[in-house]
């Protein structure tokens, strides 16, 4: 069967990585991006490029969205240059960005009432498991749904995960970069308490990433902090949209995200800082200067 077109809505740094992995896996692509010279690219390599998310849509039979937060997300689905605009009857729309659960409630009606059906797939990884085609998928909606566009999901990632229905993915996702947040706020005081006590940094940094504290995340933060290498991986500014979701949603359910908070403050600062287009390690520097 022929692969159908997608419509690739956000080129950012894992945008672009998804959406290479969908050329290099022969699906159709069309892409858009705000800031066109990030498309350019992709011409060169057979994608086609359009000039607003409507158009991207035209004849996709998936249209995926990769983009910072619920304002822009709501500039590329809605609104008459908005890709539910021009979205067919029976395209599935794929929200891949971290985002709030009410705004993905909000664009599943929407989309309802295109005749579309809508996923919230946001995915867990960076930079490079995007490029690798080694994301996850964390999915809410409908089953059946997920299973017509599951080759796509799989182009790009190597596990696919349905959490219940719409909603059900951007809500563990939020639970899951709050974690995230923590770890990272916690580790930039460990490691400036070690280099302000004299301490051998590289024996005391061993210790804590070859113990129990030692997760992916940790040891992989821990390496660019000590560099100091704040080569945007992820954006140090969306961990802090996304701890202010999470403590949000938290709320929600009466559930009071405290540590999420403290963590919370820990980055704002870092942003306030000038720090918020670098890496989530550059959250280090704050401790490191008092």
């Amino acid at each position: 069967m022929s692969k159908p077109r997608i419509a690739f809505l956000g080129l950012g740094i894992m945008g672009g990585g998804m959406a290479r992995r969908l050329l290099a896996n022969g699906f159709p692509l069309t892409v858009f991006n705000r800031n066109a010279e990030k498309s350019k690219p992709f011409a060169n390599d057979g994608a086609r490029v359009a000039n607003s998310p409507r158009e991207a849509a035209e004849n996709a039979g998936a249209i995926i969205s990769m983009v910072a937060d619920d304002n822009a997300s709501r500039s590329v689905w809605l609104g008459e240059n908005g890709a539910l605009a021009r979205a067919t009857t029976g395209a599935i729309c794929i929200e891949c960005s971290t985002v709030t659960v009410g705004w993905i409630r909000e664009l599943a009606a929407a989309a309802q009432k295109r005749k579309s059906e809508l996923l919230d797939a946001p995915v867990t990884g960076s930079k490079d498991q995007a490029a690798a085609g080694e994301l996850n998928f964390l999915v809410g909606g409908d089953p059946a749904t997920l299973e017509t566009v599951r080759p796509v999901l799989a182009a790009m990632g190597k596990n696919v995960s349905l959490l219940g229905p719409a909603g059900s993915g951007a809500l563990v996702k939020l639970i899951n970069n709050a974690v995230c947040g923590v770890q990272i706020a916690s580790l930039a005081e460990a490691l400036a308490m070690i280099e302000r006590s004299g301490l051998d940094r590289a024996s005391a940094l061993e210790v804590l990433t070859g113990g129990a504290p030692g997760s992916p995340l940790v040891k992989a933060v821990a390496a660019r902090m000590t560099a100091p290498d704040f080569t945007p991986m992820f954006l140090l500014r969306l961990m802090a949209k996304d701890l202010g979701y999470a403590i949000a949603e938290g709320k929600q359910a009466s559930v009071e995200l405290a540590i999420a908070a403290a963590a919370l403050d820990s980055f704002q600062q870092s942003v306030a800082a000038g720090h918020g287009e670098r890496d989530i390690a550059a959250v280090v520097e704050k401790f490191r200067k008092g």
